[in-house]
């Protein structure tokens, strides 16, 4: 019976030390597999790349991306000792006034944002700053009754978006374009919407941001040793364009005070190297403010230069008379009968505003007589007409630096073989072009028969400051050079003695034509019109090819009191800016 007893005794301790055994080894078990709240010994930081900029010729930034921060802080980790402290420091390094941060942080609790705008300069400052309040112990450690862990919250400054910049605010608008804001993922970032911003979103647009990841200190900082790991940023390329900004803001004033002048609804002119295509200057008299851009700015925003599309009127007699002489259909010195400024085709009457009885063939043009370019026309058939202007590029895009080109029309060949639609469409009725198109088409008169490609951008610049050079467009063939060789003489003659008179610059060859055209408003001419003046300027050394058109006039109906004064003054710019050198002999 006794050794019954013990025997239970011995078997119960041995179950109870069994027992013990088993929850030791479950307790042990579910330490171990239990996921615990504790503290990474890894960190990351990441900062985002940014678009990139636009930059002019003569190397400054007419747009560029700044960074903006935001800074947030948790309440509850502020020790309440250090709370003043904190306040004067902050204020101090953001420049935020001290009452306003203990507005801040007196409206409430836990998270607050101190300030959504914060540059990236002072961004930079309040980083270190933050990294000092924690050395000093200006934030404590607090322990969540709930979950028992125990955190660590301090300042924190983080990338809350991207700003573009226009340093010279209307400078070069529309032609630079504007951007648009959008948000991602509680980032604002910028798209371009027009202009050069929008045409080459691709290479303005960030390409990798920044990333750190690696061993942290006991501040959380990021350790860089052999265990870390870091990708640089590739920000957006920048944009090198062939303007300078010392001779486009002169043409800008310039244009500006003679919209005044002429009572102008706008004016728009560009400036072209006759041999490589590049633009030193595009301007236009309406402009805006890409960042507060309101309702009165809506019709400034298209680019007149591409996206106005007009009836030339008289500076396309110089195309068609090219055509003639390429052709041999013409000779200069023909004799072609004024018929008194009245002339009758078909139906259609055709009226000069001076009137002629005979005048040589080159005289036409220097004149600027609808009823001799009219029947000279006559001498080409509807597919020469038709396949020459587009030969000289019109109805096709003229750059290709910007977008939204309306590239206008021409007629058809059987259209143009009809007799009035090939009179009317020789003085530049009954066809549409933009300014740009016909700046190109005359670049061949200054260049052996050659047209050029405007270039508004000239190069790429990546991060490491390469500049990649963007290539000339191929030249065309349009016409013989012998041609433009004679058309080259008739335009100079035309600024020496006929309708372009008001050009001539001393010491320089200057030729041009002038054109005038009646404006149609739901389907019909209106007494409303637009003039141009297109032509070149030359030294010794330079060629350019320069454009003006004026959009209804109020002071009068005639390029050569309109579009011919503007080119005039836009040459005297380039003299004073040094472009063009005048042999005047003493």
């Amino acid at each position: 019976m006794k050794n019954q007893n013990k025997s239970k005794k011995i078997f119960l301790l041995y179950s109870l030390i069994t027992l013990g055994f088993l929850i030791f080894l479950g307790v042990m078990l579910l330490t171990t597999l239990k996921s615990r709240h504790l503290p990474s010994l890894f960190t990351k930081e990441s900062s985002r790349a940014v678009r990139g900029s636009i930059i002019s010729a003569d190397g400054f930034y007419i747009a560029t991306t700044k960074k903006l921060y935001k800074a947030v802080v948790n309440t509850h980790y502020i020790d309440p000792q250090k709370k003043e402290l904190f306040i004067e420091l902050f204020s101090i390094y953001s420049g935020i006034d001290s009452k306003e941060i203990k507005k801040k942080l007196g409206k409430k609790n836990g998270i607050v944002v101190l300030s959504y705008n914060i540059e990236q300069k002072q961004a930079h400052y309040l980083k270190r700053l933050a990294y000092e309040l924690r050395r000093y112990k200006v934030f404590v450690e607090r322990k969540n009754p709930r979950t028992g862990r125990v955190s660590l919250h301090g300042l924190s400054i983080i990338e809350s978006g991207e700003s573009r910049e226009y340093p010279y605010e209307k400078l070069l608008t529309p032609i630079i374009g504007y951007p648009h804001k959008l948000e991602e993922d509680g980032y604002t970032y910028i798209r371009g919407v027009k202009g050069i911003e929008r045409k080459f979103e691709e290479e303005l647009q960030s390409k990798q941001d920044e990333l750190s990841q690696g061993p942290r200190d006991v501040n959380s900082y990021i350790i860089l040793n052999k265990d870390s790991f870091t990708k640089a940023s590739v920000n957006g390329l920048d944009i090198k364009l062939n303007i300078p900004v010392s001779l486009q803001i002169r043409v800008e004033k310039m244009l500006d005070s003679m919209k005044e002048e002429i009572r102008a609804k706008q004016i728009i002119i560009s400036i072209m190297n006759s041999e490589n295509g590049k633009v030193i200057t595009m301007a236009s008299s309406n402009r805006f403010l890409p960042k507060s851009i309101k309702r009165s700015d809506y019709p400034s925003l298209n680019s007149g230069m591409i996206e106005y599309s007009f009836e030339p009127g008289s500076v396309i007699k110089t195309i068609t008379f090219a055509l003639l002489l390429d052709k041999g259909l013409v000779n200069p010195y023909d004799l072609v009968n004024g018929h008194n400024g009245r002339y009758k085709i078909g139906r259609k009457i055709i009226t000069d505003e001076h009137k002629f009885d005979w005048l040589s063939a080159e005289n036409v043009i220097v004149h600027s007589s609808n009823v001799g370019i009219a029947q000279l026309a006559q001498k080409l058939s509807g597919a020469e007409f038709h396949n020459g202007l587009k030969k000289f590029g019109f109805s096709q895009k003229s750059t290709p630096d910007l977008i939204y080109e309306k590239t206008g029309s021409i007629p058809h060949a059987q259209r143009l073989n009809n007799e009035i639609y090939k009179a009317t469409c020789s003085y530049g009725y009954g066809m549409r072009a933009n300014l740009m198109q016909v700046i190109r088409a005359y670049s061949a008169f200054n260049n052996n028969g050659r047209i050029v490609t405007p270039q508004i951008v000239n190069s790429f610049i990546d991060n490491y400051k390469k500049e990649i050079i963007i290539p000339n467009e191929e030249q065309i063939q349009v016409i013989k050079s012998s041609t433009a060789q004679r058309v080259k003489k008739i335009l100079i003659k035309t600024v020496n003695e006929g309708t372009g008179d008001k050009a001539k610059t001393e010491g320089l060859e200057i030729g041009g034509k002038t054109g005038t055209a009646h404006i149609v408003e739901k389907g019909k001419y209106v007494n409303k019109y637009n003039t141009a003046f297109v032509g070149f300027a030359n030294d010794k050394e330079n060629r350019y090819t320069i454009g003006v058109a004026v959009i209804q006039p109020k002071k009068s109906q005639f390029a050569s009191q309109t579009s011919v004064p503007v080119f005039k003054k836009a040459v005297d710019i380039m003299v004073e800016e040094g472009y063009l050198k005048p042999d005047i002999v003493e």
